[in-house]
């Protein structure tokens, strides 16, 4: 079975690959525009970014895509979720993908600048909902995947039922980390996958080496579910500060940056966050997805997607 053809509107990556949206400042340029040198389609995460950082962000993973595609993943729970959107717009972003809530005004705005909306989504009734709206395509999520979670049904349940449900095409996301792993979502019917924990152990994500570490590290038990200010669960590693958590003890912030639009106040995701990827790892969450103990080691992009691509022709084999 070959790899299919991904098409979203006018884009025609070389390879099926979207590489996750990371916040925050985990998929930067330095990541998107390695992933869309490889054929694939790299995303920056602009969730927690200003207006002017994005806007750097998407001119640098520009100059090292060479001809690539470039994405942006914005969480519609973003306080600056329209800005973001219409600065991406404006500088002419190949496609924009949105999570952790919908938005109607957005397909308009796309629409206005002739840029794709790839909605998250975790439900066919959601699916139904992006593709009339004028979706591209949706990535259906799976609660395999990290970060914030729409669903608690796996992505080989969820997937047949969104494939069934839309003509768009449909990208797979959760927990897929190699090649059987996108054999099996294609059997499935995904026209494509999305992948974000394998590319933090990329050379070019540029997170803190301890945060890499701390997917390294990981054990199968060490990946728990906890609950975030978002309003939704969320998958990460756990550490003294999700045990803090857990037992509802985080201190408070005196200050909020009120990067949400709507926040349960409980603990600051957005310094959580921040902390982490610097490497302070025990004073944040460390997203991850729930197979990140498979990856073992930290390779260059090119070879990561090398490796995907053989490890899928040797399942096929």
């Amino acid at each position: 079975m070959e790899l299919p053809q991904l098409k979203i509107d006018r884009l025609l990556p070389r390879v099926p690959i979207i590489q996750g949206g990371m916040a925050v400042r985990v998929s930067t340029a330095s990541l998107a525009g390695a992933v869309a040198r490889e054929g694939g389609i790299g995303v920056i995460a602009a969730t927690g970014m200003s207006v002017k950082e994005l806007k750097k962000e998407i001119q640098m993973a520009r100059s090292l895509a060479d001809g690539g595609i470039i994405g942006v993943n914005i969480m519609v729970a973003a306080h600056l979720f329209i800005d973001l959107v219409r600065t991406s717009i404006n500088e002419k972003i190949d496609l924009i993908l949105t999570g952790a809530g919908f938005s109607r005004e957005i397909f308009q705005l796309g629409k206005e600048g002739n840029t794709p909306i790839v909605p998250i989504v975790s439900s066919p009734k959601a699916a139904r909902l992006a593709a009339k709206c004028g979706a591209a395509a949706v990535v259906a999520e799976g609660v395999e995947a990290g970060g914030h979670l729409g669903t608690d049904q796996s992505i080989r349940t969820i997937l047949p039922l969104i494939r069934d449900t839309v003509k768009i095409p449909v990208i797979a996301a959760g927990g897929i980390v190699n090649g059987q792993d996108i054999a099996d979502m294609v059997k499935l019917g995904a026209d494509g996958v999305q992948m974000a924990t394998r590319f933090v152990l990329s050379e070019e994500c540029s997170v803190a080496d301890e945060f890499k570490q701390a997917y390294l590290q990981a054990k199968e038990e060490d990946i728990v579910i906890i609950q975030s200010p978002v309003g939704m669960p969320g998958r990460a590693i756990k550490n003294a500060f999700v045990e803090l958590v857990e037992q509802k003890n985080v201190p408070k912030r005196d200050q909020c940056a009120h990067c949400l639009k709507s926040c349960t106040g409980d603990y600051c995701i957005l310094s959580a966050l921040v902390k982490a990827k610097n490497g302070r790892i025990n004073e944040g969450v460390v997203f991850a997805g729930k197979n990140v103990f498979k990856i073992k080691e930290i390779l260059p992009v090119k070879e990561i997607i090398n490796r995907l691509l053989l490890e899928y022709s040797a399942v096929q084999a």
